[in-house]
């Protein structure tokens, strides 16, 4: 059997409430993640040409990139890049094939540009707007930065023809308040940092992924959530992370509500990883 299986018959779950592939559908609402929300939403709805969402590593961007792509409707044509790399070429092979665009293999850098902006044009002439959403932006260069802010500037001479989403760790927020790509920045509309979960904030997403759970009974005592907080600094992957952890140790060891030396135990034993410097409790 599946741990997974266990604890969930064990805490009367109908699904698991600590998964890490990014579900929308157990998205909690904490209002830092609403107000990024409402500036993707912004820059999108609004044509904006170019947007950023930054934040730590695990703080619940992608999810909410997923969930804002669940919002939009047929009017708004995604291209979604994840990872990409590489220079000036290498980005445009990405972009055309991220919106589906056919390019021959011998076509030269003027050939595909040339068929990316009559793609643009298409979509446009058919009421369509044009979004291309770049995940882990952060890895792209600065010369590749200063392709897309290009890009931007494909317009009918009254509507920017494409609008670009950059979603990336906070090296991305670094990198555009760089000098030499002052006109990239002046190009975001709208831009949000977002921060980890307070205590509040993490005892509440605890709480509300494990009620979508299905579960009833409270699951965590008060000093496993405090212990939780402590360990995760309000980081949704590794609050995910541990929380899994000890629901399983919960149910191997027959614990209903899980107690704050279980959570202890958990980090104890090393199974649970947090990606910074541990002694028993996290730092503050």
């Amino acid at each position: 059997m599946f741990a997974g299986d266990m604890y969930m018959e064990f805490f009367g779950m109908s699904d698991r409430p600590f998964s890490l592939t990014p579900d929308p559908d157990f998205l909690y609402w904490a209002d830092g993640h609403r107000a990024a929300f409402t500036v993707l939403e912004y820059g999108v709805v609004t044509r904006a040409p170019i947007t950023v969402l930054s934040g730590e590593i695990g703080v619940g961007k992608t999810t909410l990139l997923q969930r804002l792509l669940e919002t939009l409707d047929e009017s708004v044509t995604i291209g979604l890049i994840s990872n990409a790399q590489g220079g000036r070429g290498e980005l445009l092979r990405w972009v055309v094939g991220a919106l589906g665009i056919s390019v021959p293999k011998e076509a030269d850098y003027v050939e595909t540009y040339q068929l990316f902006q009559d793609h643009l044009i298409e979509e446009y002439a058919a009421g369509r707007s044009v979004t291309l959403v770049i995940d882990e932006a952060q890895n792209l260069s600065v010369e590749a930065l200063e392709e897309l802010r290009m890009y931007t500037n494909i317009n009918s001479g009254r509507d920017e023809l494409l609008q670009l989403v950059l979603v990336g760790q906070p090296e991305l927020r670094e990198r555009i308040m760089r000098p030499d790509l002052k006109q990239f920045a002046q190009r975001i509309v709208a831009a949000y940092h977002l921060s980890p979960l307070d205590a509040d904030a993490t005892a509440g997403y605890i709480r509300h992924r494990v009620t979508h759970s299905g579960a009833i009974e409270p699951v965590f005592t008060d000093a496993a959530v405090a212990e939780i907080v402590q360990q995760t600094r309000g980081i949704p992957r590794l609050i995910n992370k541990l929380c899994e952890f000890c629901l399983v140790y919960g149910a191997i060891n027959n614990e209903k509500p899980v107690s704050g030396t279980t959570v202890t135990q958990v980090v104890a034993d090393g199974v649970f990883v947090a990606g910074f410097a541990q002694t028993g409790r996290a730092a503050e």
